[in-house]
């Protein structure tokens, strides 16, 4: 492949993608709305952009292959914030995508986006939305962003339902644990799979606890290693005791569930912002 753009670079996720992409490309793009990322890897180049402006995003994707869009903002907030890096961003994206003529779009969606279905439902990548927060609704958008401009304008998407990407810090994620070597290894398969039209995958580990159907994701070769039942013992044993009127501990959106409408929901989620160095 001759180019890749990775938004989102400056994140906690975009961080442990940005070494393996360069192995992909001849060419990396990071890109992030920081006017500067630091120490980049070899063959990689940063640009800031914002996700908001088109105009940024048709300049940003010029000459890509694929854009591995993970841009925005990563919790719950008040809708106006979440409309426009969220929202608009993500159209920004497709439709640069469209104009630029790439090829795919992988996209990090979320559990968010089904967020208010119960545990005790294994729901498989098929079920209707059912969003958690202005969050998870915006990933319905997108998601159906995706699935439009597969089947008007042929761009393909690949749209990775992450449920968890953190250390394991509480109960929850005890089945929806998502690794850092298992999300890159979804990322590449997602982008070195020769078809993919519009997909919908679960980013979730090899977790005994998983809490979603994962058989839709056979295609891409996505074979998840990690396992967080390693952890199961201690977290549940620190654990308070389990509160079934709880949407929050109920819910496969865990505290999004829970949550009034615009506030942070990672704010209750011990989550380690480890991000990776160069």
């Amino acid at each position: 492949m001759k180019k890749i753009v990775l938004t989102g670079a400056a994140g906690r996720l975009g961080s442990y993608l940005r070494e393996p992409l360069t192995k992909m490309a001849k060419q990396l793009v990071s890109s992030d709305i920081k006017p500067d990322i630091g120490k980049l890897y070899p063959g990689e180049s940063y640009v800031s952009a914002d996700l908001t402006k088109l105009d940024d995003m048709i300049a940003l994707l010029k000459g890509a292959d694929m854009v591995v869009h993970f841009g925005a903002i990563g919790d719950e907030a008040p809708f106006d914030q979440i409309l426009g890096s969220n929202i608009i961003g993500a159209y920004n994206v497709w439709e640069a995508a469209s104009q630029n003529k790439l090829r795919r779009v992988v996209y990090a969606s979320s559990i968010h986006a089904v967020g208010m279905y119960p545990k005790n439902q294994f729901i498989g990548t098929d079920v209707p939305h059912r969003p958690d927060s202005f969050y998870g609704l915006a990933k319905c958008f997108a998601e159906d962003l995706g699935s439009l401009y597969w089947d008007k304008r042929q761009l393909e998407s690949v749209c990775l339902r992450i449920l968890s990407c953190a250390n394991v810090g509480n109960a929850r994620a005890v089945g929806s644990w998502l690794s850092y070597e298992d999300m890159v290894h979804l990322v590449q398969r997602a982008i070195d799979t020769p078809i993919t039209g519009f997909s919908i995958i679960y980013g979730v580990s090899n977790n005994d606890r998983a809490p979603v159907d994962n058989a839709n994701a056979q295609f891409l070769g996505f074979r998840p290693k990690d396992n967080a039942e390693q952890f199961a013992e201690k977290i549940f044993a620190a654990a308070p005791v389990p509160d079934p009127t709880d949407k929050g501990q109920m819910c496969h959106g865990g505290p999004f569930a829970s949550v009034e409408l615009g506030h942070s929901g990672v704010a209750t989620m011990n989550i380690i912002n480890d991000v990776k160095k160069v």
